[in-house]
């Protein structure tokens, strides 16, 4: 009897691996298929332009489009010269606004003087313009705008002599948070650029 069951259940999975493997040709694991605009295999992603005054940020977004697309192998990113399409950034803003504030009234912020106001968070706001050029002709490809939005908590001032605000952290914050925002974007502006072509 165990003999029997074993050989049944054998055929069993015999069975289903070969019907998976012949309807192999008509179902497909993973990812429709994507491709860049144009179908080019051969890009490059010069640095960023950073029309903004938050210096050096230009580069995480560059760096983060570059491993997008070597991650997908949708297309090979290698030099200007041997492209045949560049992939184009611009950092077109970067905004920070005070969100959230404590004044000298509240029950958290007793210490402060009579009629002062502090921000508790700030709001980033980032604008990125990223664009496909093919490189024969100059051609516009492809382009598309993004935003994005992230909150961060602003350095703390509590009582003198005990702590005051720290102008690195302020600078460190916004930095983390426009790495991330960085991240984000160009993963959508990789999905966005490689999508219906």
């Amino acid at each position: 009897m165990d003999a029997i069951f074993k050989a049944f259940r054998n055929s069993l999975v015999f069975v289903l691996f070969g019907s998976l493997f012949l309807s192999g040709c008509a179902y497909r694991l993973g990812t429709p298929s994507r491709s860049i605009p144009g179908g080019y295999k051969q890009i490059s992603v010069p640095i960023f332009r950073n029309r903004t005054q938050e210096t050096g940020i230009e580069v995480g977004f560059t760096n983060n489009l570059i491993q997008e697309f070597q991650r997908s192998r949708i297309a090979r990113v290698v030099d200007n010269s041997l492209s045949e399409v560049s992939v184009i950034g611009e950092i077109t803003s970067v905004q920070y606004l005070p969100g959230a504030k404590r004044t000298a009234g509240d029950s958290s912020a007793f210490y402060l003087p009579n009629g002062t106001v502090l921000a508790s968070e700030y709001r980033i706001l980032l604008t990125v313009t990223v664009k496909v050029v093919r490189q024969a002709d100059g051609t516009e490809l492809w382009s598309g705008g993004f935003s994005g939005e992230r909150t961060y908590q602003a350095p703390l001032v509590t009582l003198a002599g005990v702590n005051s605000v720290n102008p690195l952290y302020n600078l460190s914050a916004r930095r983390q948070n426009i790495d991330v925002m960085a991240t984000d974007l160009m993963a959508e502006a990789h999905d966005r650029i490689t999508e219906n072509f």
